[in-house]
């Protein structure tokens, strides 16, 4: 087994080196990123079909490529809070007071909440196109274990309330909160930076000196954030390579075909949410297709990884350098779009697992009363959904259990949980992305000279380089 372990990594050692003179010839990011994924793919199904899905040979080498994939991972989440903090407390220390944080929120969050909205529309309907329902289906060992799982974790969503949830989002210990250690610390952080920024401006006037001390202080901190920022975003084609890798091989192609109409379903939702997206883009004057160009790597990104948290840096420098938008909103944007609204883990699944888990216990959800209760509890239900995996299934369990419908069926859906959550996140960062285009657009703060730049391969490399 040792021998064809060095085997494997050998040959992911090749492709890696191959990326890199990819990168040393010029190429632009975009196009590494989707190497990356096309080859990560194509090591991941060479690898299972030559060992199958549980070998301890492909479990072993699935073991090294996590270093480079949850690894990149790591990263990006270290670099989460400091890129929140120093990037908010600039913009508002240009701003110059608070006067724009509101319409900023009240924009931001609102197309959150209104994207979430229509998403578990999507989601119903496709449940009722595609004939989606849990009778009938059997459970193996694995999804019985699941189910209590769930089970087991009903108590802590059911205590949860919307105003509990509003409170969450307050720090009362940001250093706590700095380190990750809460569901809403991102938020908490947003929060905290914020009263930083107001409370310097507020000494504009009065202390002049000390401002400009504090404000010099945060131009270089914020330098060096993104200076950081760059240089683990170089690592991203070699990141998507090994997440794919891993996901494309250590998948169950039999558990997949057996839960199929399922899973077309979903992607079918993701991808007409994703076009409702790009019609709210270009109702805001954008050109769709070269919006598409721009955020399909972060998308993939996302794809890859699983993680809308994570992607927080990478939603940022897109959205800045590439779509035009203010820092300010951005960071707004991506901050509160990894912990309320998405669009994916916290609108079409559990939307679609309430429809079909309902005919269990005799419930047609196909009634007005139903699909009224459904839509509005999903919506205020989307509110502190953590952006890393686990946070769908936390939606999921809110929903159900405000529905009073049975968590544990949740649980028949384990073997396809990996494959579906990789479109749910992509498809939560496209939602964090539209939030922060749109608000931008509105207020009038986007660069349109940077959106409609054509991205030459040094200029796509800003972003990487």
């Amino acid at each position: 087994m040792a021998l064809n372990v060095i085997l494997n990594l050998l040959a992911a050692l090749a492709l890696l080196g191959f990326m890199t003179r990819q990168q040393r010839r010029g190429a632009t990011f975009t196009v590494r990123v989707f190497t990356g994924l096309g080859l990560g793919v194509l090591l991941g199904a060479t690898l299972q079909a030559i060992y199958g899905a549980s070998a301890p040979a492909l479990h072993t080498t699935s073991e090294y490529l996590d270093i480079v994939g949850s690894g990149y991972v790591n990263l990006l989440q270290m670099i989460v809070m400091p890129l929140i903090m120093v990037s908010i407390i600039a913009a508002i220390l240009k701003l110059q007071g608070a006067a724009s944080l509101g319409k900023i929120s009240v924009l931001t969050i609102g197309t959150l909440m209104l994207t979430t909205l229509v998403a578990a529309s999507i989601g119903i309907l496709m449940a009722k196109l595609y004939g989606l329902s849990a009778v009938g289906l059997t459970s193996s060992a694995a999804e019985v274990a699941r189910g209590e799982y769930l089970q087991a974790k009903l108590g802590a969503a059911k205590a949860l309330s919307l105003p509990g949830m509003v409170l969450s989002f307050i720090p009362t210990n940001p250093f706590l909160d700095m380190t990750g250690g809460r569901k809403t610390s991102t938020i908490a952080v947003v929060i905290f930076s914020i009263f930083i920024g107001v409370s310097a401006t507020g000494i504009h006037s009065q202390k002049p000196e000390a401002f400009a001390a504090f404000e010099h202080f945060i131009e270089v901190a914020h330098a060096v954030v993104m200076r950081m920022v760059s240089l683990v975003l170089r690592l991203t084609p070699y990141g998507v390579f090994a997440l794919m890798a891993q996901v494309v091989s250590t998948s169950s192609y039999a558990d997949i075909l057996k839960l199929i109409s399922f899973v077309v379903a979903s992607y079918s939702a993701l991808i007409l949410m994703f076009c409702v997206h790009l019609a709210i883009i270009t109702a805001a004057g954008l050109h769709p297709l070269r919006y598409l160009k721009k955020v399909l790597p972060v998308l993939t990104f996302a794809f890859t990884s699983r993680s809308s948290a994570g992607a927080i840096p990478m939603n940022v420098q897109t959205q800045t350098q590439r779509l035009g938008t203010q820092e300010g909103i951005a960071n707004f944007a991506a901050s509160f779009g990894a912990t309320i609204g998405q669009n994916g883990c916290a609108g079409i699944y559990p939307a679609m697992l309430a429809v079909m888990i309902a005919p269990t216990v005799g419930i047609d959800p196909f009634t007005p009363h139903f699909i009224a209760s459904l839509l509005a509890i999903v919506t205020v239900g989307s509110v502190g959904v953590a952006g890393v995996g686990g946070g769908a299934t936390f939606a999921a369990l809110i929903v159900l259990s405000a529905m009073d419908l049975p968590v544990a069926l949740a649980g028949l859906l384990i073997s396809v949980e990996p494959l579906i959550d990789m479109g749910r996140t992509a498809l939560n960062v496209s939602g964090a992305i539209t939030a922060g285009t749109v608000t931008s657009r509105v207020l009038g703060q986007t660069d349109m000279a940077v959106f409609q730049r054509d991205d030459e391969p040094g200029d796509d490399d800003r972003i990487a380089a």
